[in-house]
């Protein structure tokens, strides 16, 4: 299986719809962010695994997640659980790498990683794919349960591990206007601001995802 394949049956899937996101896919290749062992796998609508027990999502929640965002070019993007970077890349491509697209410069992801062994395969991989050099990303080593509230506000804010709760740190680094899609037990929860204090917020079930774990 190919990487055009994999796009093509998550788009006959119904599970990639937009132009955008399609076209993300179809350049930041899965396979070049998997582990050596799961390359051969990386075509395949399944979780990878990498180190400490985390994983490469599945691609149908991927896109479905990424769907559900509407990431915008020139957005500025908080990526909590960067894993391998494959997100994260996916992620910069929609907000507009400016390596690729340097006339009008572009948004910017900002991905956490907490497990020291996965921020360094992020950011091998990230660097080789061009994503640091450009500045279209930044990737942090630590804890993101808080957030990262030097580079707040967020236009988004997008979780790849569930918690019991959306943090309250999270809601209050997003802009007014601003979305966050996380996993919430086996729940994807989408919290839309439509005000300083007041959200409003959409459930989708039957997903499972590793749990959120802070350093607190």
């Amino acid at each position: 299986m190919t990487n055009e394949e994999l796009v093509e049956s998550l788009i006959e899937g119904g599970h990639l719809k937009t132009p955008a996101v399609i076209e993300a896919f179809r350049k930041v290749d899965r396979a070049t962010f998997a582990p050596e062992r799961e390359k051969p796998h990386a075509y395949e609508n399944r979780p990878l695994a990498l180190p400490a027990g985390q994983t490469i999502s599945q691609p149908l929640t991927v896109a479905f997640m990424l769907e559900l965002l509407e990431p915008k070019r020139g957005e500025k993007i908080l990526d909590i659980g960067a894993g391998s970077g494959w997100q994260t890349a996916l992620l910069a491509e929609l907000v507009g790498n400016p390596l690729r697209e340097p006339a009008d410069g572009g948004g910017k992801i900002i991905a956490v990683e907490r497990i020291e062994e996965l921020w360094a395969f992020a950011a091998t991989n990230l660097t080789n794919a061009g994503f640091m050099e450009s500045g279209a990303v930044k990737l942090v080593h630590g804890d993101a349960s808080e957030g990262y509230a030097s580079e707040a506000p967020y236009d988004k804010i997008v979780a790849a591990a569930a918690g019991a709760v959306i943090p309250e740190a999270w809601k209050g680094q997003l802009k007014v206007g601003g979305r966050i899609i996380a996993p919430v037990g086996e729940a994807i929860v989408v919290l839309d601001k439509t005000g300083p204090e007041e959200f409003e917020e959409r459930k989708f079930h039957g997903f499972r995802f590793v749990p959120l774990v802070s350093n607190r």
